[in-house]
């Protein structure tokens, strides 16, 4: 069977990631700082799915934690065929407001660790001449917003180069750039969902979906809906000054 690795894995895109894999066949290593609910998530796909299920815990802005899950990236016993860089949050205030630690902890959550996690499984699948790794970032990639922004611009530049970089050796690397998801994301912010627009909100089976499907089709970079394909080819039209006016206000 096909092993994938996913992090982020007991709540929102990464829960919906570990649903729709284990439907169509996949084991699973599951990654997530609450092992409760990574124990909890685990069962019930095994249950249902007749899957095997592995389970770590591990906080990715933690070195030794995020060591134990690229040594699982490269195990050649039971090698990892998919990688879903999902695990992320996000800080209420803007850059300059928050502190600076909270932002190097943010920084290394979105940053640093998918960019060793994709390093290992890069270095993994290459040589076995086969793999694919979705990097979650997000459509504030293309909208000037702050650090968060830089980060999943930093994600889908990075993952547009893998992509073509890798294609001979048979890996495929994809940036997933969804809008507002309705998962747990927000309110772990402090933001208020109603203050959204309800046509702006996506599903998050519905973006996993969108992903798998574009990642049959080769496409580096995943954008779900047409809502959000419309939104972000205007960002390449409209002037700068009203784009961040537009991106300040979504906030």
């Amino acid at each position: 069977m096909p092993r994938a690795l996913v992090t982020g894995a007991t709540a929102g895109i990464g829960h919906a990631f570990a649903d729709a894999l284990a439907a169509s066949g996949h084991d699973l290593v599951l990654v997530a700082r609450d092992e409760q609910r990574l124990s909890s998530v685990a069962e019930t796909l095994r249950g249902r799915d007749g899957v095997q299920v592995e389970v770590l815990r591990a906080d990715l802005t933690d070195d030794a934690d995020l060591q134990r899950v690229t040594q699982a990236l490269t195990s050649t016993s039971a090698p990892v065929d998919l990688l879903v860089n999902n695990a992320g949050s996000s800080l209420a205030q803007w850059f300059g407001t928050t502190d600076i630690a909270d932002e190097e902890k943010q920084l290394d959550l979105l940053v640093r660790a998918p960019m060793h996690l994709m390093d290992a499984a890069l270095k993994a699948m290459s040589g076995r001449r086969g793999g694919a790794v979705i990097n979650v970032a997000s459509v504030a990639a293309f909208t000037p917003r702050g650090t968060y922004s830089a980060h999943k611009a930093w994600i889908v530049n990075l993952s547009r180069w893998a992509h073509l970089h890798y294609a001979d050796v048979g890996v495929r690397v994809q940036a997933l750039c969804p809008g507002f998801v309705r998962t747990e994301f927000h309110q772990r912010m402090g933001v208020d969902p109603g203050t959204v627009p309800r046509w702006m909100w996506l599903k998050a089976p519905a973006v996993v979906r969108a992903s798998l499907k574009d990642l049959d089709r080769g496409k580096a970079v995943s954008i779900p809906s047409l809502r959000y394909k419309v939104l972000t080819a205007l960002t390449r039209v409209v002037p700068a000054g009203v784009v961040a006016k537009v991106a300040k206000r979504g906030r």
